[in-house]
């Protein structure tokens, strides 16, 4: 994954590896509905970071990627305090996931209030 030059990239890769061994345990009666919803879009931030890398070179897109990312990012959040509302997660395991989801999100921020640091220069 080229975009695991990015240290957000790397935390959001380890993210969606942790929350795939987490949610294993979860109640089969949730497969289609949280277990899903929470793998989808934690993967779906590192796709993102992917998509932006590529767009570097075009500053509009770039910009949608990491902030697609962003989103997801937010999304998985919130299925991350589903789940452990509904007590599938332990709390040690949330405050895991919770910084790295913080972790994430600040980059991310970071890298969108400083979008030319980021973008290609030929």
């Amino acid at each position: 994954m080229v975009s695991k030059k990015w240290r957000v990239a790397e935390l959001a890769f380890e993210q969606q590896l942790e929350i795939l061994n987490l949610t294993k345990s979860f109640p089969r009666e949730e497969l289609y509905s949280l277990t899903t919803q929470v793998r989808r879009s934690s993967r779906s931030v590192c796709a993102n970071l992917s998509e932006a890398y590529r767009k570097k070179r075009y500053p509009q897109h770039f910009v949608l990627k990491l902030t697609d990312a962003l989103a997801e990012n937010s999304e998985t959040e919130t299925w991350i305090e589903i789940a452990l509302s509904c007590e599938y997660l332990a709390m040690t395991d949330v405050d895991i996931l919770r910084d790295k989801n913080n972790q994430i999100g600040k980059l991310l921020s970071y890298m969108l209030s400083n979008t030319n640091d980021f973008l290609h220069n030929p």
